[in-house]
This record gives structure tokens, sequence and C-alpha cells, in this order.
């Protein structure tokens, strides 16, 4: 059965770093895999994606900020955030798209964890 459970999310203050996990299940870690997030009143934003074979992309407006990365002896997915500003406070999910292994940016995701909020104190 195919599960993304995410977990790391909680209160940073502006500056500084936060890592969130996704803990995925063997079927989701071979495929495509995404992290998106939502803030109130917004729509859903994808942040970063990554291939079967660890090719990386990023929404341009991280500048930089965040690095996806994804560790096979664990089948886990992380975001590392660095220079957590406000507006990046919201809920933050991972996703996988099964099946799918390649050019993930254009990925239609429909697998979904449950979501962990990161919120920003100045």
């Amino acid at each position: 059965q195919v599960k993304l459970v995410e977990s790391g999310g909680g209160s940073v203050q502006a500056g500084g770093s936060l890592r969130l996990s996704c803990a995925t299940s063997i079927d989701a870690f071979e495929y495509c895999l995404a992290w998106f997030r939502q803030a109130p009143g917004k729509e859903r934003e994808k942040l970063a994606t990554i291939d079967s074979d660890g090719f990386k992309r990023y929404a341009e407006s991280l500048k930089g900020r965040f690095t996806v990365s994804k560790d096979s002896a664990s089948n886990t997915l992380y975001l590392q955030m660095n220079n957590v500003k406000s507006e990046d406070g919201a809920m933050y999910y991972c996703a996988s798209y099964p099946g799918y292994r390649s050019n993930c940016w254009y990925a239609k995701f429909d697998l979904w964890g449950q979501g962990t909020q990161v919120t920003v104190s100045s």
C-alpha cells in the first residue's frame, strides 16, 4: 500500500532552518516525488520535485533556500528549509506519482500525505 507520512513541521523563527521528512512506502519512493505547500487562502504551490535518478527541480520563487533530497536506505524524502521567511508559513505536503520516474516537475501527482504545518515567527 502506498503511503506518505510527513513530519518535522513546527514553529521556526524567520531566518532559521527546518527540515521536513516524508516517510514513504517503497512503491512511492521509486517514482516521482515532490514537495508542495498551501497557505490559507492561497493555491497549492509546487516547491520541488525529484526524479527516480535524483534529478531535482525547484520553484524559482524559492531562490535556492530549499533543498530536496531522498534517502534510499530509509525510503524517506526530505526538504531542508534555510533562511525561512514569514511567507513560508504553510501546510507542507509530500506527494508521489507512482509509475512515473522522470520529468517529475510535469507529473500529475495523485498520492498525498496528510501534511505537516510550518509556522514562522518574527
